[in-house]
């Protein structure tokens, strides 16, 4: 058996870059629903919760809300780990 050996500032960039591997298909699929709707989420929601009852606005709606905290949650952790101070490692 060998041993590996890797270092504190790696392990930081791969936590990253798989965040970031998370992130862009929501920010792309958020793109779509931006150009389709002609607004960002805060107007649509806005527009949504105005207009009369419109089940394909609300089905973007639910699904473009849920991207958006996805979104939110990545970026905090981005964050979190690039303020990190301490790494602890668990198996």
């Amino acid at each position: 058996m060998s041993n590996l050996e890797i270092s504190k500032k790696e392990i930081v960039e791969y936590k990253k870059l798989s965040i970031i591997a998370e992130l862009t298909p929501l920010k792309e699929y958020v793109k779509l629903l931006e150009k389709k709707h002609e607004c960002n989420f805060k107007e649509f929601e806005k527009k949504v919760k105005e207009a009369p009852e419109d089940f394909e606005m609300w089905d973007d709606y639910i699904e473009w809300k849920a991207y958006q905290e996805k979104i939110n949650e990545l970026n905090k952790r981005l964050g979190s780990i690039e303020d990190a101070k301490d790494i602890k490692f668990t198996e």
